[in-house]
């Protein structure tokens, strides 16, 4: 018998294919303790789906389906839910007469490629990155926060990217205030009014396209990507600035939560885009 071999050969051709897509998933969630302490904050649901399924939803929407997911945090409940993603999204029959037989109805499936990364209990944002490039090699990819949804356009966002040619690009908003601001004059008060856009600065969003130059920005697991790695790119002039002015929202607090729950539950989600 012959022994027949297939050799692939790959070349790498920037952009020419789609990028993966990186989720920071490994968060204690503090500050939305009252799930979190049971789960990982991006497992927390929104219209009975974990956060973390609606911005994988949104990326997919646009064609990009191939993820790597940080995990630390409580990393177990996020594998297990994709280990019985089936489960989760398809009617089932057990039939224990006939031998423990178990039938899988109207079975679904996402046209998706997770791979779930253990980068550690205390790992920081930048150290979390380091650990998944074996993952991602010698291309550029995009990485968000597994906590925050938003309609922003994927698409315009990484021709924004390819256009300018620097090692980073980071959706930036300008947030609703939450609190009234006061007009103040040797302790009187001349004029109140709600906060508006105009009044913020922009924050940084998530939804960051970069080079796989970022790597050697990052040291260890102590490095904070939002700290020196990302300060020393702008201080290079290679940090640019998608501005989005449509919807976005984290999910930080329970009263976050329950406005996103809202939103979903009015059938006018901005972030649904599929």
């Amino acid at each position: 018998m012959i022994e027949r071999r297939v050799w692939e050969f790959k070349l790498y051709i920037p952009y020419k294919r789609k990028m993966k897509v990186v989720l920071l998933a490994g968060g204690f969630g503090t500050r939305i303790s009252e799930e979190s302490h049971l789960k990982p904050k991006p497992m927390i649901e929104v219209g009975d789906m974990p956060i973390l399924w609606h911005i994988m939803k949104s990326y997919s929407a646009y064609g990009y389906n191939d993820f790597v997911i940080c995990c630390g945090y409580k990393a177990y409940v996020i594998k297990q839910y994709f280990a019985d993603y089936y489960f989760h999204r398809s009617d089932i029959t057990f039939d224990f007469a006939d031998g423990n037989r178990l039938e899988i109805h109207d079975n679904f499936a996402e046209p998706w490629k997770v791979t779930l990364v253990d980068t550690g209990l205390n790992t920081m944002t930048g150290g979390r990155i380091k650990r998944i490039q074996k993952y991602i090699g010698e291309e550029p990819f995009m990485l968000t926060y597994g906590d925050g949804v938003s309609d922003v356009d994927i698409q315009k966002l990484v021709e924004f990217h390819k256009s300018h040619g620097k090692i980073a690009t980071m959706t930036a908003i300008q947030p609703d205030g939450r609190f009234g601001v006061l007009d103040i004059n040797n302790n009187q008060i001349n004029a109140f009014r709600e906060k508006s856009k105009q009044d913020s600065g922009y924050i940084n969003a998530g939804f960051m396209v970069l080079e796989p130059q970022i790597f050697n920005y990052i040291k260890d697991d102590s490095t904070i990507l939002e700290k020196e790695p990302l300060e020393t790119i702008a201080s290079e002039g290679q940090l640019m600035a998608y501005k989005h002015r449509g919807f976005w929202q984290c999910m930080d607090t329970q009263r976050d939560k329950q406005q996103l729950e809202q939103l979903w539950e009015s059938g006018k989600a901005p972030w649904r885009i599929w």
